[in-house]
């Protein structure tokens, strides 16, 4: 379909949010109370690489980047799609796009945005093997490490042309996700020096980053969007413990938190009052235990992921340590997604069971006895502790195993050692929407060398699950097949599901207009300081 001017609902929801992943500070509760300006001053989490969309795919650094660049579309408060760079993205043929480019749009230094920007940053990020390139698998002649992409043709300075391998239903609606923002010639000739210091096109620009410590994004006079920002900027505080930014918030030392500590589950909404939020969010949280490790590959591996499964008793640990904030899984994408099934096949799995846990570690073991311990690791600056307890807790109880939590003391010292595959046991992982439709749960997660597949999940079926998702002819269609493929996924458990988030947040008395949005955080350009 054509997006025009007009706007196309993408998601017929109220208002939704959540923080993915927590925030670390300075930990003496000072962290920013001058604001060094009249900033919106907000958690935040050491990006774990440089700057560059398409290879950054988790919260800390998405956040930043969300801010200081724009694409051809993004999404509203309500998840909604409006052009921003592209006049139009129009069909042609069975399986292309032709996009027209708005006139006036540059980098943050002056140089004008043209259509080779586009085709050049996506050959790139394909080029390179960033993170986010699995986006880039529909467009004909993807492969990784591939030079360039056939089905990316310029037709003049304002103009290009979108060839894919085949239909995909919901193509145009991933557009406004970061893997496909522009870059300046000058990103690809240094990333990690551009990174550090990125010439965007979004509403804001990066002003400072004092690493571990806080970023600072301020609006930018060369941006010619729709999203123009309501405040001096956005000071992004990475706080060490969320009871930390708490307290700040409290004190007013913090604008806006997207992740209240669990041990203010029971009294932030009496004491923020109205400006708590706690409201269903496009979030998945999960743990990931790697098909490498011994006992975990094979018939053996799918028999005791199953057993933990069943071994964790998730409407218990929801209520006594979350208290309303978390809803136990019924499947891997969220309830709050167009087509979501509450009762796929196979999902009998999430049912605490301790018998049917016990039987089924035991047959594992007639295949190899286990030994050693069963560790789940984590990331102390993000308020998981009392959960990962409960959860080893859970699994010790039910089968008499070892096992136990295994914190590491940040979220990007954790991600390192997933990324690179050094990690040794499980650990945590989960989801948060790039855009509104289950595909974007599973794809990018569970797909076979997609770049967030942590686990190094790999099944052929499923991935034809994928691609018949993908040739459907309406989004309807793709959610049925996508809840089909969630069917290998139950049987196979790549990650064990846990639960679905609230965000759970607030805001302080400095600041108005503060809405969280259908992808879990503060849209934060709309957001006034007092």
């Amino acid at each position: 379909m054509a997006l025009t001017k007009k706007t196309i609902s993408l998601l017929a929801t109220t208002t939704l949010a959540f923080g993915l992943v927590s925030c670390s500070d300075s930990g003496d509760g000072a962290s920013g109370g001058d604001g060094g300006g009249n900033y919106v001053l907000a958690n935040g989490t050491e990006p774990q690489n440089p700057l560059i969309p398409s290879n950054t795919n988790e919260v800390g650094g998405g956040n930043i980047v969300d801010l200081i660049y724009s694409g051809l579309v993004y999404y509203d408060a309500e998840g909604e799609i409006h052009n921003e760079m592209a006049e139009s993205i129009e069909p042609e043929g069975e399986k292309g796009y032709r996009v027209t480019l708005k006139d006036g749009w540059t980098f943050s230094d002056g140089t004008e945005i043209t259509a080779q920007h586009f085709v050049d940053t996506w050959n790139h990020a394909v080029k390179s093997s960033h993170l986010s390139a699995y986006f880039f698998e529909p467009i004909l002649g993807y492969e990784e490490g591939a030079e360039s992409m056939e089905g990316l043709q310029v037709v003049d300075d304002k103009t290009f042309t979108i060839e894919l391998n085949q239909p995909e239903a919901d193509f145009p609606m991933r557009l406004g996700y970061s893997a496909f923002y522009p870059l300046p010639d000058e990103a690809r000739e240094d990333e990690a020096a551009f990174g550090e210091n990125p010439n965007g096109n979004g509403p804001y620009k990066l002003a400072e980053w004092n690493h571990n410590q806080d970023a600072t994004v301020v609006p930018d006079e060369n941006y010619q969007g729709e999203r123009t920002p309501q405040n001096d900027g956005i000071k992004f505080v990475f706080y060490a413990q969320q009871d930390a930014a708490y307290n700040d918030l409290l004190a007013g030392n913090l604008d806006t938190l997207d992740a209240i500590p669990d041990t203010a589950f029971s009294t932030f909404q009496d004491e923020l009052g109205d400006r708590a939020v706690n409201e269903p969010s496009a979030v998945f949280q999960s743990f990931t235990i790697p098909e490498s490790l011994d006992h975990w590959g094979g018939e053996e591996g799918k028999l005791r992921r199953q057993a933990i499964s069943h071994a964790i008793n998730r409407e218990e640990i929801t209520d006594a340590i979350f208290q309303g904030t978390r809803t136990p899984a019924t499947d891997f994408t969220s309830p709050v997604l167009p087509g979501y099934d509450g009762e796929i096949p196979g999902n009998e799995v999430l049912n605490y069971d301790a018998e049917r846990a016990r039987e089924l570690w035991a047959q594992a073991d007639e295949i190899a006895p286990f030994t050693g311990e069963f560790t789940l690791s984590y990331n102390s600056d993000g308020g998981h502790q009392a959960w990962v307890d409960a959860v080893t807790n859970s699994i010790r109880n039910t089968l008499g195993i070892e096992a136990v939590g295994s914190p590491y003391p940040d979220f990007k010292s954790l991600r390192d050692d997933v990324t690179g595959r050094t990690i040794q046991g499980a650990f945590r992982t989960g989801w948060q929407a790039d855009y509104p439709s289950s595909g974007n749960f599973l794809g990018p997660l569970y797909g076979t060398g997609a770049g967030s597949n942590d686990g190094d999940y790999s099944n052929p079926e499923f991935d034809a699950k994928l691609a018949e998702a993908a040739r459907a002819g309406s989004t309807e269609d793709a959610a049925r097949i996508y809840n089909e493929a969630q069917e290998i996924l139950f049987q196979d458990l790549p990650a064990i599901p846990l639960w679905y988030s609230n965000v759970a947040g607030g805001y302080s008395e400095n600041v108005d207009n503060v809405v969280f949005s259908w992808k879990s955080v503060p849209v934060y350009y709309d957001i006034t300081k007092n």
